[in-house]
């Protein structure tokens, strides 16, 4: 709060809808109102001028005086600050992170509203919430009378930001994160994803000066459990990896495309989304030796409702890395032929993409996916399927890098080449590492052996 406030002259701007501004500093930060008409401008002006003479200290961040700002906190709720989040934070977010939000705040709101209330018809509301209220690209068209209904009903039953100090409303927040709509529990990782969106509104609640900290960093609140290690039992070796990919090649249709597109997974670790992005100029294929792929993103599906154009999928870059980052992969020979091969069999889009279905589009996850489990009931035992080995297409990247670490190949180099932190490589595969120690202990040990033979004989000859 400041005491520094100055005014300006109202402005005219012609041609606006609102073209009557009064202006405004705030310690120096510039703050404005848009007014239809001069006499509304003028009225506003004058108010503000009185409060600040009257000794009222004005918010730096909103340019509101305190009384006004008091007012507005205690009118704001829950709802109003969740959508207000979305809204200024949506432009900048990618349209999964959009998807991923307003799945967390239509999970998060119908329990956040005044005690005894419940709305008739829950699915009706999620809907409303998840595809209207929280989906900023559907706010151009009105929402249907059953939505708007539904809709009516949280506005007026939502609490008000300032509930939310309460420690029993946030436990039934974030209890209501830990279960679907139909009362069962929904998955670890979910639960924990929705409430560090939670989080993130709670921060920004206290920045708005709603509160001094955020409320949950006082709570004692277990979240659900979440098993990060990668299950060996999974993970399938070398030779069962090469009988799955032959089972892919021989089946009709889009098998032999998609055989070299599961080898990425594999030989290179990829996720299927860095492999559905890759194109032949990021490929450094020789006749003989180690290849090299130069990757440099990859393609997500986010859902049409949720892109600024309209379209299913979005390029994003690399992983927690810059947009412009690259991350260069060596490959070992045997892929290299697979990739030259396929090349030669089957070209490339005109954009220069390895893979892409019959139209020519971005290779889809249902259908790889289907593809995959063709290939297991044909490649694998009824005791190996039994056992869930390589159930998903990303169990390959998990066999890739197991398989690195197998191989003794450093740590450190793993993480980069799978494009993680050596942190998240240590706490997936750990179970995975226990080779790794077991050949370093042997190599110590024999340096050792070799340092006292090299020490005896030095003596002796002494």
């Amino acid at each position: 709060m400041s005491y520094h406030v100055r005014f300006w002259d109202i402005r005219e701007r012609p041609g606006r809808r609102n073209r009557f501004q009064v202006r405004w500093t705030v310690n120096g930060r510039e703050k404005s109102e848009s007014f239809s008409t001069a006499g509304l401008a003028e009225s506003r002006r004058a108010k503000l001028m009185t409060m600040a003479r009257d000794g009222e200290p004005f918010d730096e961040h909103t340019g509101l005086p305190a009384s006004e700002l008091r007012a507005i906190k205690q009118r704001t709720t829950w709802y109003d600050l969740a959508h207000e989040y979305l809204d200024q934070r949506w432009d900048r977010t990618p349209g999964n992170t959009r998807r991923t939000l307003a799945d967390a705040f239509a999970t998060i709101t119908p329990a956040l509203v005044h005690p005894g209330a419940t709305y008739p018809e829950p699915r009706v509301l999620r809907r409303a919430l998840y595809s209207w209220a929280f989906n900023k690209n559907a706010w151009d068209q009105e929402p249907t009378e059953e939505w708007r209904k539904a809709l009516d009903w949280i506005r007026r039953n939502s609490l008000p930001v300032s509930a939310l100090a309460e420690t029993v409303v946030l436990r039934r927040a974030l209890d209501a994160l830990c279960r679907k709509l139909d009362g069962k529990a929904a998955a670890a990782k979910t639960a924990r994803r929705k409430r560090a969106a939670f989080n993130e509104v709670l921060n920004t609640a206290v920045e708005k000066g709603y509160f001094a900290e955020n409320p949950l960093n006082g709570l004692r609140w277990n979240a659900p459990a979440v098993n990060e290690e990668v299950d060996p039992a999974a993970v399938p070796n070398p030779a069962q990896v090469v009988r799955l990919l032959a089972a892919v090649a021989q089946q009709r249709g889009r098998g032999p495309h998609l055989e070299a597109f599961f080898g990425c997974i594999y030989y290179a670790a990829m996720r299927p989304a860095e492999a559905i992005h890759l194109r032949l100029e990021q490929c450094h294929l020789p006749e003989t030796g180690w290849g090299m792929l130069n990757l440099s993103g990859g393609v997500v599906t986010a859902g049409k409702e949720w892109t600024n154009d309209g379209a299913v999928h979005e390029v994003h870059s690399l992983k927690r890395r810059a947009a412009t980052a690259t991350r260069p992969v060596p490959i070992p020979p045997q892929f290299v032929r697979i990739l030259r091969a396929h090349i030669e069999r089957f070209g490339v889009a005109p954009d220069g993409r390895l893979f892409r279905n019959e139209a020519g589009n971005y290779v889809d996850a249902s259908a790889y996916g289907t593809t995959w489990a063709r290939a297991r009931k044909y490649a694998l035992t009824r005791t190996e399927l039994a056992s869930g080995l390589a159930k998903r297409p990303y169990d390959l990247r998990h066999a890739g890098i197991s398989f690195w670490l197998y191989s003794g190949v450093d740590p450190a180099e793993c993480a980069r080449r799978a494009g993680q932190s050596i942190e998240v490589l240590f706490r997936h595969y750990a179970k995975f590492l226990g080779g790794i120690r077991e050949q370093a202990n042997r190599l110590i040990e024999q340096s050792m052996q070799e340092w006292d033979r090299v020490s005896r004989g030095g003596a002796a000859a002494g």
